[in-house]
């Protein structure tokens, strides 16, 4: 074992980048700085399920907890999460409030998580 970065530890004996490329690969880091927090988001299947629904068509908080067999309260709770995220939004019609999603990448990423998981069975 040799010493890296001053007191830092390593099992490699060399590191392969060298300074200009490691500079580089630690920028390239800054440009998925945040996914996390959206993998998050996605990792709970009432939410994913949520923008599946919407992606097919505006509903309104009602009709997400009837087709998804849940309370008004657990879907505001979700829905608040994906409008803080700027996932979906929503508009008002008297007393009721409609969603539908905000960005439609966030489909596409899901659709291609279907294709991944297809694969795998």
């Amino acid at each position: 074992m040799t010493k890296h970065n001053g007191s830092r530890r390593d099992i490699c004996a060399e590191f392969s980048p060298n300074l200009a490329e490691a500079s580089a690969l630690k920028e390239k880091l800054l440009e998925v700085a945040g996914l996390s927090e959206l993998f998050r988001v996605l990792a709970d299947e009432t939410r994913t399920k949520i923008i599946y629904l919407l992606s097919e068509q505006e509903l309104c908080v009602c009709d997400l907890a009837e087709l998804l067999e849940m309370s008004m309260p657990a879907i505001s709770h979700h829905l608040r999460l994906l409008r803080t995220m700027r996932l979906v939004r929503y508009r008002r019609a008297g007393k009721q409030v409609f969603y539908t999603l905000d960005d439609h990448h966030i489909v596409n990423l899901i659709r291609q998580a279907q294709e991944h998981y297809a694969e795998e069975r």
